[in-house]
């Protein structure tokens, strides 16, 4: 530490050094000096953090060339902020029962495999990753419906709503003012004076477009509504990189909704400039609706200081399916990172195949080399990327990574027919988990995500179908052709690489 302390005090004597001979020391020299000095500062304070070397070096980087505006990227976006400060309420819900439910569960989780097929006994490691890292209960009898984008997404939940007895509890990253938003504001309060307890959690900063002016009127109708981590100036900097970016919808407890839809305009219509907006949710009834409500209620005690003690509403007529279900959460208040690490464990224990749809790919060094490596061993690896994307630096850096997965044999296709936001993960045709993580880094390591994993064979093979019809929409990478892309092109993917970390 000496020794650091020293070179840089070296360095900004020899900058005044050089100044002077210059004739530099006006008030251009002072501020020539101030910002060097800011420089070795900041750049110091990330070395000292300890992060990731690949971010670290990231930081580094755009600071040092990207004059001022670096550092102001730094500023609002790069501070590690102590989020066990932050987020130490919310493990307060977290740990005894879950603790003791996922002791019992570990301790016989190999007696309680002896009924399930070969294919799901293959993938008992995964279960008891996620019962050692997030907790994570195994549920047994559950029904799953895939639901193919908004059309028919939204209809389901307005169907779920308007049933709705007891209590509606959501849990989105973006909630806008607009027709669609509007339409989920007027049925809420709706219920809301039918006596229905009605609770909305939505993200500060993915939801900045939310009207004040709507909210005022949902919590005037009964509705209670809390933003996740609200964002104001100057604690500006210390929170915009910890968002709750899930989604989540809970109907009594008798139904849940996860997956990778908000609630916008553009989730139902898509974008005029990218067309159709492609994305995959489930409906969820049976035991793994009351682990989706777990993760509601932690992250309601958070924002409100509300603990809750919701029951289902005895239910139903319908028989539910063995289906085994662990409802997987992650985010910065976790002591790992637990959709990272069963994405990684699955990827590289994976023996027939690997297919993967994200909207933004940014993985970090683990997940891409097991990706690789499975490719290498024989491994049918196939991933689903955008054609088109909702963020050019996020389309740019996710497209820097196709060159080095096409040389390790994995196939790459673009989605042609508007943009495919879809998050979801199958191996093997028997794992499968579909939620609001992206295979990238901000997922796995800044952001709240939510996934339902998925262990059985029959809906393995309904997402399956679902995978092979976006194919069919989709262009498959030509290596050849690839490698001879545009300069511009490779010189964006570039830049953009240097960011992916980042944002």
């Amino acid at each position: 530490m000496r020794r650091v302390f020293y070179f840089y005090i070296n360095v900004i004597r020899d900058t005044m050094s050089a100044m002077s001979s210059l004739g530099l020391f006006g008030v251009e020299g002072i501020i020539i000096l101030f910002y060097i000095i800011t420089i070795l500062f900041v750049c110091l304070m990330i070395v000292f953090e300890n992060r990731a070397p690949v971010k670290t070096l990231s930081w580094v980087l755009v600071i040092l060339l990207v004059p001022v505006f670096g550092i102001i990227f730094y500023i609002f976006f790069g501070q590690n902020y102590r989020k066990q400060k932050i987020f130490s309420k919310k493990s307060i819900l977290d740990m005894e029962h879950l603790s003791n439910v996922a002791v019992f569960q570990t301790d016989t989780l190999h007696g309680r495999m002896a009924n399930w097929s070969e294919k799901v006994k293959e993938k008992e490691h995964l279960l008891k990753l996620m019962l050692n890292n997030n907790k994570s209960a195994i549920t047994e009898f559950n029904r799953i419906e895939i639901l193919i984008d908004g059309k028919n997404t939204f209809p389901a939940m307005f169907e779920a709503i308007e049933g709705a007895r007891s209590f509606i509890n959501m849990e989105f990253y973006r909630f806008e003012s607009d027709i669609l938003g509007m339409k989920f504001c007027d049925i809420l309060m709706e219920k809301a004076k039918q006596g229905v307890k009605v609770r909305i959690i939505y993200d500060d900063v993915g939801s900045w477009s939310l009207s004040n002016k709507i909210v005022k009127k949902m919590r005037k109708g009964g509705v209670e509504v809390y933003p996740f981590m609200p964002v104001r100036f100057p604690w500006l900097t210390s929170k915009i990189n910890f968002r709750n970016h899930r989604k989540i919808l809970v109907i009594d407890g008798e139904k849940g909704f996860v997956g990778g839809l908000n609630i916008a305009d553009k989730y139902l219509h898509g974008l005029s400039d990218i067309g159709n907006w492609r994305d995959t949710h489930l409906l969820i009834k049976g035991e793994a609706v009351a682990a989706l409500n777990s993760v509601f209620m932690v992250d309601w005690y958070f924002v409100s200081d509300i603990l809750l003690g919701d029951e289902p509403v005895a239910t139903s007529d319908e028989a539910i399916e063995r289906c085994l279900i662990q409802v997987a959460s992650s985010g910065p208040d976790s002591d790992w990172a637990n959709i990272m690490q069963v994405y990684f464990s699955a990827i590289a224990t994976a023996r027939e195949s690997i297919y993967i749809s994200t909207p933004y790919f940014s993985p970090d060094e683990s997940v891409l080399n097991a990706l690789m490596t499975a490719s290498l061993s024989g491994v049918e690896v196939i991933i689903l990327l955008p054609g088109k994307s909702d963020s050019a630096v996020a389309f740019w850096n996710t497209l820097s990574y196709i060159q080095e997965l096409l040389e390790a044999g994995i196939r790459v296709f673009l989605y042609t027919e508007g943009f495919n936001h879809s998050k979801y993960i199958l191996v093997d045709k028997v794992f499968a988990s579909v939620g609001s993580a992206n295979v990238d880094m901000r997922s796995f390591d800044l952001n709240f995500e939510i996934a339902a994993l998925v262990y059985d064979e029959n809906f393995a093979a309904k997402l399956h179908a679902v995978f092979l019809a976006d194919l069919q929409r989709s262009s498959e990478v030509v290596p050849s052709i690839w490698a001879v892309r545009r300069r511009i092109t490779r010189y964006k993917e570039s830049l953009a690489r240097i960011f992916g970390p980042l944002y």
